[in-house]
């Protein structure tokens, strides 16, 4: 894809997940223009990134072959729409999630872009039909899902609008890979996605056993980043199973009647509010305060543990195999 590396990358929205892309774009040597409707707030983002880039380099664990100067001079920053989306090959949109202002920005973009860029959207849940009909370009439109935090955590789902051209859910892959992202193709929208609503059945049955009175907060967290974390960080939930039994097949048949029963005692959809939301909020509140200083202070301990563990996936990638 060395070729691709002569165009730019658009990044329309300067807030973390935006910079969060810049930095992964910049890491490969692409070009990247920043773009954000006020200029001080980008002129911010640019600032961040550079602090984050020095650190990154500092630490060790600063991605691609250049250093942090090389990939800072490939970032620009604008608040001129037109002007930033002049020679760009992929928009990525990374805008808040709030579907009329993407609505709005992709029917401004849609005015603007030729025939052949990529425009993509960061959402988490918005379905592509709701987001892309009706626009010009609708068949380069593409969603690609990133997990937060971007640069730590490689997984980006792709789901393409229903009139999504191959070709652009394909080019779309090959340039996750050229930066070093896992990306998988969705065959078709699903609301929610495929991160999201696994990750949603696990805080639904977590909140459940709160709300039951089976375990406190911190004990559900303990269960996860223990138990199910530990091998998840590996595997999957298929080849976890599989490993546990002579094949999956040998699983299901031993443990799918338990299972089963166990599923159909799962209580209904929780409210996500009242005496359960407060019990859980009181809990991480006390674990980790939720003002600005404490918070950062853990999502940098985050980010870190999460460096580690890529790290160690990728040198057990040859014994694994």
């Amino acid at each position: 894809m060395s070729d691709r590396k002569k165009g730019s990358i658009l990044i329309v929205g300067s807030g973390l997940i935006g910079q969060s892309w810049a930095m992964l774009f910049a890491s490969a040597g692409y070009r990247i223009t920043l773009y954000d409707t006020v200029e001080q707030q980008v002129t911010h983002a640019i600032e961040n990134i550079r602090q984050q880039l020095i650190e990154l380099e500092r630490t060790g664990m600063l991605r691609g072959a250049l250093k942090s100067k090389e990939q800072m001079l490939l970032i620009n920053a604008c608040s001129d729409l037109v002007q930033a989306v002049e020679g760009a090959i992929h928009i990525q949109e990374c805008v808040p999630e709030n579907f009329e202002l993407k609505r709005k920005v992709f029917q401004d973009l849609d005015e603007l872009m030729n025939d052949h860029v990529i425009l993509s959207s960061s959402t988490s849940c918005l379905l592509p039909s709701k987001l892309f009909t009706g626009l010009k370009h609708v068949k380069q439109c593409i969603v690609a899902h990133p997990v937060n935090p971007p640069y730590y955590v490689p997984l980006v789902e792709l789901v393409p609008h229903p009139e999504t051209h191959t070709a652009v859910l394909d080019q779309t892959y090959a340039l996750m890979k050229d930066i070093g992202q896992s990306p998988v193709k969705l065959a078709k929208e699903i609301d929610g996605f495929v991160f999201n609503r696994i990750q949603y059945a696990i805080i639904a049955e977590s909140w459940r056993l709160v709300n039951d009175g089976v375990l406190s907060p911190e004990d559900v967290d303990f269960v996860m980043s223990t138990g199910l974390g530990t091998r998840y960080a590996f595997m999957g939930p298929f080849e976890t199973i599989h490993l546990n039994a002579k094949g999956l097949k040998n699983y299901c048949e031993s443990y799918g009647m338990g299972m089963k029963r166990v599923l159909s005692s799962f209580g209904p959809v929780p409210e996500f509010s009242g005496e359960t939301m407060e019990k859980i909020d009181q809990a991480m509140s006390q674990r980790i305060p939720p003002d600005p200083e404490s918070l950062n202070a853990r999502r940098q301990c985050r980010d870190s543990c999460l460096a580690a563990l890529t790290k160690l996936k990728m040198d057990m990638k040859s014994d694994c195999k």
